[in-house]
């Protein structure tokens, strides 16, 4: 469906700056992109409009955007590798750890820690939507006796892993501290920086926490035209989590972790309630493996449990992940007869660890590629909330492009607190509900 069609540049109503018709090389690069819709309604729009919408589309990329609605676009229904179980060998299971691996794996991190080489990454772009409130999620408190919000629990834990790499360490008073990197959306920005003054931090130093803003793209009708939210104001949506990638890269902080000494980054989203931020144990692993990639896991406790699972594209092929949706009901209730247990059952929680290598590599592949999923959402605009597209990237995207990806199986103990908290209200899977709000 066309949201709307190019209209008369007709000089019937106000003037001003712009005259009668819209900026001539502004309206002939839309032409170009097949975008000159957004001018339609140019004959009615006040001198004070015009000028909103001019400096509206001058600040989109329009090459940029271009590529990246026609590959994704024209990438639907393209081939895709037959998904396969994930190997044996590329899992590490809880029963097969030894005391001893534990402990190698612990010190191995916490040294890596002390040795300033670990980042963190948050994802914590969401709004509370789900509680009823356009807040951060990191905000709020989910309900424990000392009225902890999700922030200041993840800000000590932070604390509390400096403290032991400290305690760890030969050189206790040079332990660089943990770079804290807070990722969030032009919706979340300005109130997640205000909690964090206004707290204090939470006890950490305001100089090792860096705050960026992932991007946003129009949202566009089925045939690739851009939906006015206004007359004078395309309609935008924050770019999914795996825009983490090209917000890291564009503002150049892929660079400041370089000259920090970073080799490894801890990755996760805001919305897990029991995240190890910074574990020790999982980084020590991780470079044990000497992977590109890895990610924590859980397994599945049913098949119908609503969750997305790791696979194999293709045998040899990558590790990928495939969202329960996408899954039927054979993939979801296969067994694998030699074990008695599901075969694809490896659960995505948002849990990842990247060499800060490979997130170079992965963020110019995705950018070069520029193939982002196309969801189907209500979107505001000038006729009111419309079906049309919005085009995200997924943070497990880059999974597709690691060289060597390794699985990292967890388990999250029972705790009746989680459940009886309203915050966990209304979800399908009960391990859901101890992860994610």
């Amino acid at each position: 469906m066309k949201e709307m069609m190019v209209g008369s540049v007709a000089p019937v109503g106000p003037v001003g700056r712009w005259g009668a018709a819209p900026p001539q090389e502004l309206l002939e690069r839309m032409k170009d992109y097949g975008q000159e819709g957004a001018f339609a309604l140019w004959d009615e729009l006040s001198p004070e409009d015009r000028d909103l919408l001019v400096r509206d589309i001058e600040s989109l990329d329009l090459s940029r955007i271009d590529r990246i609605i026609r590959r994704s676009m024209g990438s639907q229904g393209g081939y895709l590798a037959p998904a396969e179980p994930v190997p044996e060998s590329s899992v590490s299971r809880v029963e097969e750890r030894s005391p001893e691996d534990k402990e190698r794996w612990w010190k191995k991190g916490l040294r890596a820690i002390s040795e300033g080489k670990l980042a963190v990454v948050l994802l914590a772009g969401g709004q509370g939507t789900r509680l009823g409130s356009s807040d951060p999620k990191g905000c709020f408190s989910i309900g424990l006796p000392s009225g902890k919000s999700l922030f200041q629990l993840q800000a000590e834990r932070i604390l509390c892993i400096q403290k032991l790499a400290a305690q760890s360490s030969d050189s206790p008073r040079n332990i660089l501290p943990i770079h804290w990197y807070i990722m969030t959306s032009p919706f979340t920005d300005d109130v997640t920086r205000k909690f964090f003054e206004s707290r204090k931090y939470f006890g950490l130093e305001a100089d090792q926490v860096t705050f960026f803003q992932q991007g946003t793209l129009p949202c566009v009708s089925d045939d690739g035209r851009f939906i006015m939210e206004t007359p004078y104001k395309v309609a935008k949506a924050p770019d999914g989590n795996g825009g983490v990638y090209a917000a890291l890269k564009s503002k150049k902080l892929l660079d400041d972790m370089s000259s920090r000494g970073v080799k490894y980054v801890d990755c996760y989203g805001v919305d897990n309630v029991l995240v190890r931020v910074a574990d020790p144990t999982f980084l020590g692993y991780f470079i044990e493996k000497g992977v590109s990639s890895a990610a924590k896991v859980v397994r599945k406790a049913y098949p119908q449990e609503n969750v997305g699972v790791f696979v194999q594209r293709g045998r040899g092929g990558p590790l990928s992940v495939v969202e329960y949706s996408e899954m039927d009901a054979a993939m979801t209730t296969e067994i694998n007869q030699s074990t008695g247990r599901l075969r694809y059952c490896w659960s995505n929680v948002c849990l990842h660890m990247f060499s800060l290598e490979f997130l170079n590599q992965v963020a110019n592949s995705l950018e070069k590629d520029s193939v982002y999923h196309l969801a189907q959402k209500k979107i505001p605009s000038i006729h009111g909330y419309t079906m049309g597209l919005k085009l995200e990237q997924f943070i497990f995207d880059a999974f597709n492009y690691s060289p060597s990806t390794t699985l990292f199986e967890v388990r999250f103990p029972f705790c009746s607190l989680f459940f009886s908290s309203p915050i966990f209200f209304g979800f399908k899977s009960s391990r859901y509900l101890l992860v994610h709000i």
